[in-house]
């Protein structure tokens, strides 16, 4: 008599879900910290985060002082580039942990399957993520809280250095599931650049191709109004966000088998899957991904090019005027504020002056051109407009003693146009007005010279048509700004008329101004 034993199923138990869950965050924690205590990864972060500090505490230029948050915003996406490919190694390494130690097998006697352990492996990547948004959204909270800032950020441009990193951890798991090799990774990492590279030359640098890297910069140094930036933050975001959940549900679902698949060979969903929910994760993700690609290759639209060209040849129409003093002052509305900062430039400036010119009003309207975007620098033609003085969107550094420059060159010459021309003695009036009762004029002169030199000829820059200045005209302006301001500014008051007479030589403004007299003609260049 034969009797057949039937087993029963094991009772279901409801909580040994959550508590395979809760050995996936155990698991992404040990995985975070293992990846924390790697010393590239390490001293990556202490770089990007120490770096990021100092620049903000140590900023190299004045242009600092007053940030546009617009360029702000774009400005953090850059530095945690080689955080990102750090972690993209290290997290691929980390996957492969068990395979180059030859323990692989010894997982097969684990309760957790190896989906479980590759989504482990894909949440210790969250911590990294939260730094970087962390340093980011100081950088841009200590910028947008100095008294000169102005302008608005975007989210979406803040959040590409998060989604960066996690992108980069994500394609570096996928790759280990994919190729389980060391050498993979680093030759993924040159795979993946000369590709971008030869999609955005082979294309022109079309918007769809350049959009397709995961962190976009632009060529141009300009700063517009923010709402006429033009870029699709918010579908490059979603594309970002979209290729991370491709990247890690995708090494999810390619997690290897474990032993007791192997040995029944089974087929489609089994224990090692994470179920068909998985799939239709990916499905979203991919969905996510391609809708955000599509947006963001729309280009610009016509109502921006509308926008832009008006900014550009018809400022008054988009800009708000307010009067300090005599003068009045025209700027975009992100600009209002800083009409003030403006004012100051001119009364300095004005102070020196003689005749009418100390009270004569004048007219600061902020230009730009706007009609090329973001993708390069165009120059700003000078105002034949009498009186009329071009101010730009970037301010501090360089760019207060260009804007002097081109205050006494409206003062003496009439109009922008004419100052830009002249090439006279009139020429060594324009740089002393312009430098006169700054803190440090002779590093100013320096600094407003193309060639940052204090002999020789060079031009004189300005936010539109640069100021020629011959050998003898430098030499008698650095001797103007060497001596008591005082002094000079009762000989220049006294003799205006003369030293600002068209004509005038060099030689004669220096010896009426009592400096040594230059050799050489009044000639732009010599």
């Amino acid at each position: 008599m034969t009797t057949v034993m039937e087993a029963t199923a094991p009772p279901v138990v409801h909580g040994e879900q959550r508590r395979s869950w809760a050995a996936v965050f155990a698991l992404a924690r040990f995985e975070a910290r293992e990846l924390v205590l790697q010393l590239p990864v390490a001293v990556t972060l202490l770089v990007y985060v120490g770096y990021t500090g100092w620049k903000l505490l140590f900023p190299p230029d004045g242009m600092d002082a007053y940030p546009a948050l617009q360029d702000v915003d774009r400005a953090t996406q850059t530095t945690p580039t080689l955080l990102g490919i750090v972690l993209f190694i290290a997290v691929n390494r980390a996957a492969l942990r068990s395979r180059r130690r030859g323990t692989d097998r010894h997982f097969d006697v684990l309760v957790m399957e190896p989906w479980r352990r590759t989504a482990g492996h894909a949440l210790s990547l969250v911590p990294f993520g939260v730094v970087t948004a962390l340093v980011v959204l100081a950088q841009f909270t200590w910028q947008a809280l100095r008294p000169g800032a102005v302008g608005h950020g975007s989210v979406a441009e803040l959040a590409v250095a998060p989604l960066y990193v996690l992108l980069c951890g994500a394609v570096g798991l996928l790759i280990a599931r994919l190729i389980p090799s060391v050498f993979a990774a680093p030759l993924t990492v040159l795979g993946l650049f000369t590709f971008l590279m030869f999609v955005a030359t082979g294309t022109s640098g079309a918007q769809w191709s350049r959009w397709l890297s995961p962190v976009v910069s632009e060529n141009s140094n300009s700063t517009l109004p923010s709402d006429l930036v033009g870029r699709p933050a918010g579908w490059h975001a979603l594309y970002l966000g979209g290729l991370v959940l491709v990247a890690a549900l995708a090494a999810v679902l390619c997690a290897p088998r474990d032993a007791v698949d192997r040995l029944r060979g089974r087929r489609g969903w089994s224990r090692s899957s994470p179920r068909p929910y998985g799939a239709l994760g990916l499905a979203g993700a991919i969905a996510l991904a391609v809708t955000g690609a599509v947006g963001q290759s729309g280009g610009v639209s016509p109502e921006l090019a509308t926008a832009r060209e008006r900014a550009s040849v018809s400022p008054e129409k988009e800009q708000s005027c307010v009067r300090h003093g005599v003068s009045q002052y025209c700027a975009f509305g992100e600009w209002s504020a800083r009409t003030g900062t403006w004012a100051g430039v001119v009364d300095r400036v004005q102070a020196l002056a003689g005749g009418t010119a100390a009270s004569r009003p004048l007219l600061v309207r902020q230009r730009i051109d706007a009609r090329y975007g973001l993708d390069g620098d165009a120059a700003i033609a000078p105002s034949t407009t009498p009186g009329q003085v071009t101010v730009g969107t970037r301010w501090g550094g360089n760019r207060v003693p260009e804007f002097a420059v081109a205050v006494a060159s409206v003062l003496v010459g009439g109009d922008e146009k004419k100052g830009s021309q002249l090439c006279d003695g009139r020429v060594v009036t324009v740089m002393w007005l312009a430098l006169g009762r700054d803190a440090d004029p002779v590093a100013d002169l320096k600094n407003v010279r193309l060639d940052d030199s204090l002999s020789g000829p060079a031009i004189a820059l300005t936010p539109t048509s640069p100021l020629s200045m011959s050998a003898g005209q430098t030499d008698v302006v650095r001797e103007l700004l060497s001596r008591p301001r005082a002094e000079v500014t009762s000989a220049v008051k006294s003799h205006w008329a003369q030293l600002t007479a068209p004509g005038v030589k060099t030689a004669e403004v220096a010896r009426v101004l009592g400096t040594e007299v230059p050799k050489g003609a009044d000639e732009c260049g010599k």
